[in-house]
This record gives structure tokens, C-alpha cells and sequence, in this order.
């Protein structure tokens, strides 16, 4: 029931903060700039409201209506609305667009054909609210709720969605291009024909459940669909070959896996060498043995080591690193650098090893850290390098064959 009309009344810079204006008729009202904050606005109609601006941060709007079939809708863009209560409120087709909603309680709120593009809604609470046919370009929604939201049609194009929670959203035909999901929670959600063109996922938890039709080319292109949102990305590589060798070359080009044994003792060994091969614009990939191997483990190692321009592996004390190296070294040709410390015994299969493989080195043994540091240029780096052209040579030499003319001209 509406208590007062204050409707198309021009409130533009008013100070009512902490004002009650629960239940009351706001439809058409200029409210830019206004401040508004901690104001209690719940039941309120706000229809074609101009709230441009406005500092509404800290105030309930719980259950209000703020939608107009028959002209605009409220206008919140580039207002403050920090932990306001939306809870339940009529939303649609309004204007957040470059508004804070930092920590803003919208559960269950009717948010269909909103504007939300570059909002900041980072640890907002969505929970069941209706997000369908919204614009969300590059909102930021780090930690928020989205659980249970629908999400149908929605455009999240380079949205931000690290950490939030998904769990159970319905996302069908959503445009996710370019957006970023960073150990986002997606247990039970459902992706249905979204458009998944640019997609940044990483370490995504749970299981949605459903992943069908994601598509992963532009609109404008002919339409490829995958079902699985964590491959998406390497799907596309694979059908753009020229990005995918690119992507290959450099990484085989630059990158250096250490491999070894690195108790907490032994750590700056490992962050030495990582950051000394940094300054040479090499990219260190740290693989250790603490963990228990296993098949999973093994084949790890071995995918690393095949991207890898060399390896470098520490044979101080080792654990299991002889199982590792027998099970990498014969299948790749690449150079294997042993390095140990002075004073250890090497494990006695290595020279089963080194005999066999002309691309695993001598071992380097070294005194001291600093020692290793020094010389890491020439006796790991030059000499990795030296090995990779030798390979790569060799590689490429035309295999000699046999004739049968050879032996019935005898």
C-alpha cells in the first residue's frame, strides 16, 4: 500500500539519508546525486526513477518495484549501491550500468533485460535471482552468489566470474565470451548453448550437471560446439592451427622444467635456480617428488617434460627420482641435465641411463648454491641449448635405407 506520492517530484542532490520512505510512490522522481544511504525504501515503487549517482549504499529496498511496462525504468547507473537490500525486489529492464553493488544483497530479485554492464558486483549475493536476457558485459562478479540464478540468454561477455558460485545456475544460451571463470563453483549448474568464444577457465570446482552445445566459434562464424567448458579453450587452438603452433612453439621455446627432491632445506636451491633462469627470459616449470608417485604423477612428468626445451634434474639425495627419469628419459629427446650437490653418491642406475641416451649430460656437481648460481649460464643453460641443436640436427637428417639392387648385383 502506497503511504505517500512524491511521484516526478525533483529530489536531485536531497539529503534523506536515513529517511523512511517505505511503501512510497517514487515513480518518475529525480533522484540523482541524492543521498539516500541507510534510507529505508522497502515496498517502494521507483518506476522511470532517476537515481544516476545517487549514494543509496546501506539502504533496503527490499520488495520494491521499480518496473514500468508503459516507459523507462529506473536509472541507477554510476550510483553507489554498496550492501543494499534488493532481496525480492521487480528490477527489470533498470539501469545499473557502472554502478558499485559491492556486497549488495539481490537474492531473488527480477533482474530480466537489465543493463548491469561493467557493474561492480563482486561478493554480491544473487542467490535465485532471475538474470535472463541481462547485460553483464564486463561486469565484475569475483565471489559472487549466483547460485540458482537463471542465466538464459544472459551476456556475461568479459565478465569476471573468479570464485563466484554457480552451483546450480541455469546458463542456456548465455555469451560467456571472453569472460573469466577462476576457480569458479559450478556443481550442478547447467550450460546449456553458450557461447564460449575466449573463455578463460582455470581450476573450475565441481561437476556441472549438464554441459552440451558450447559453442566456441564467433556468432558470426560457422557454429563448432563442444560439451566440455575446461577444454573449450584448447578445442579452439587445435581448429585455429596457426595460433595452436604459435602457442607450442613458444612454450617449447622458452620452457624449462626442474625436476628433484626439494625439502624445505633444499627450497632455495629451487627458488634460485627458477629465479636465475627468469633473467635469461626462460619460463621455469617446478615439478618435485614429495608427493607419492603414481601413474597420474608419472604421466604428469612426462606431458611437462614433452613441452619442455630442456630438463633439469636434481639428483641430490633423491627420493624417486630414478623411477621418474627411467620412465621419461627414453621416450624424449630432449636435454637432461643432472645437477648434485659435492659429497653425494648418484643413484646407481644413472649410468645405465647416460649410456644409453646421448641426450642426458654429465652430471654438473656443484659446492654451494652460489657456486650453482654462477655457473648456471654455461654449464646448464649454453650446454641445454647446445644439446637442443645437436637433437634438432639430428632430427632432421634424411634417414638412410637399404636397396635389394645392393645385395642381387652381387
Amino acid at each position: 500500500m502506497v503511504e505517500a506520492d512524491l511521484s516526478a517530484v525533483d529530489l536531485t542532490v536531497a539529503n534523506l539519508n536515513r529517511a523512511n520512505l517505505s511503501g512510497v510512490d517514487l515513480n518518475g522522481a529525480i533522484l540523482s546525486n541524492a543521498h539516500l544511504k541507510e534510507a529505508e525504501l522497502s515496498y517502494a515503487y521507483l518506476g522511470n526513477s532517476n537515481l544516476s549517482g545517487a549514494n543509496i549504499s546501506d539502504a533496503s529496498l527490499k520488495e520494491a518495484d521499480l518496473s514500468n511496462s508503459n516507459a523507462n525504468n529506473a536509472d541507477f547507473s554510476n550510483a553507489d549501491l554498496s550492501k543494499i537490500n534488493f532481496v525480492g525486489a521487480d528490477l527489470r529492464k533498470s539501469d545499473f550500468s557502472k554502478a558499485t553493488l559491492w556486497r549488495a544483497n539481490l537474492e531473488r530479485a527480477k533482474l530480466q533485460g537489465s543493463n548491469l554492464s561493467r557493474t561492480g558486483l563482486w561478493k554480491a549475493v544473487l542467490k535465485d535471482a532471475d538474470l535472463s536476457y541481462a547485460n553483464l558485459k564486463w561486469a565484475d562478479l569475483i565471489e559472487a552468489d549466483l547460485s540458482s540464478a537463471k542465466l538464459i540468454e544472459t551476456d556475461l561477455s568479459g565478465a569476471d566470474l573468479s570464485q563466484a558460485n554457480l552451483q546450480d545456475a541455469k546458463l542456456i544460451g548465455t555469451y560467456l565470451c571472453n569472460s573469466r571463470l577462476v576457480e569458479t563453483k559450478l556443481e550442478n549448474a547447467e550450460l546449456t548453448g553458450c557461447w564460449v568464444y575466449g573463455i578463460s577457465a582455470w581450476n573450475l570446482k565441481g561437476m556441472p550437471s549438464k554441459q552440451s552445445n558450447l559453442v566456441i566459434t564467433l556468432p558470426e562464424e560457422p557454429t563448432i560446439s563442444v560439451d566440455n567448458l575446461e577444454v573449450a579453450q584448447f578445442i579452439y587452438l587445435l581448429l585455429t592451427r596457426e595460433k595452436l603452433r604459435a602457442v607450442i612453439d613458444t612454450i617449447t621455446s622458452k620452457t624449462v622444467l626442474i625436476l628433484g627432491r626439494f625439502t624445505p632445506e633444499r627450497k632455495v636451491i629451487l627458488d634460485a635456480m627458477a629465479n636465475r633462469l627468469r633473467d635469461f627470459n626462460l619460463i621455469p616449470i617446478i615439478f618435485d617428488f614429495e608427493r607419492a608417485t603414481s601413474r597420474d604423477f608419472t604421466e604428469t612428468i612426462k606431458t611437462l617434460a614433452g613441452l619442455s626445451l630442456f630438463v633439469i634434474a636434481d639428483i641430490t639425495n633423491p627420493k624417486s627420482a630414478p623411477l621418474e627419469l627411467q620412465a621419461v628419459v627414453p621416450d624424449y629427446q630432449i636435454p637432461f641435465i643432472p645437477i648434485q650437490q659435492k659429497g653425494e653418491d648418484l643413484f646407481s642406475m644413472f649410468g645405465d641411463l647416460q649410456g644409453k641416451y646421448d641426450w642426458v649430460l654429465k652430471p654438473l656437481i656443484y659446492r654451494s648454491i652460489d657456486d650453482l648460481i654462477e655457473v648456471l649460464k654455461p654449464a646448464i643453460i649454453d650446454e641445454g641449448l647446445k644439446m637442443h641443436n645437436q637433437l634438432v640436427l639430428k632430427k632432421a637428417q634424411k634417414m638412410e635405407t637399404r636397396s635389394t639392387d645392393e645385395y642381387l648385383n652381387k
